[in-house]
């Protein structure tokens, strides 16, 4: 693939239907934020849908996703300090 014309695979969304709440909702997050969401929920002994469904009753008036990435990046980071 030429410089002209990148991958477009990269950065690409995957995206997860949930139950929260009783509704049902859908968050298109990028596939590493995802791997680090699956990591911290297991790390909690959480199932994925429970992590989610926490960090959605205390993200306040933040976006679904955007509360997803920052505590993706939270856990990464303690990760990161060991």
């Amino acid at each position: 693939m030429s410089a002209a014309r990148p991958d477009r695979r990269a950065g690409s969304l995957r995206k997860r239907s949930f139950a929260i709440a009783g509704h049902r909702t859908s968050v298109a997050l990028e596939p590493e934020f995802w791997t680090v969401l699956e990591k911290e929920a297991r790390r909690l002994g959480r199932t994925l849908s429970a992590f989610v469904a926490q960090i959605d009753a205390t993200r306040e008036t933040r976006p679904l996703a955007s509360a997803l990435r920052v505590a993706a990046l939270v856990a990464a980071m303690s990760a990161a300090k060991g």
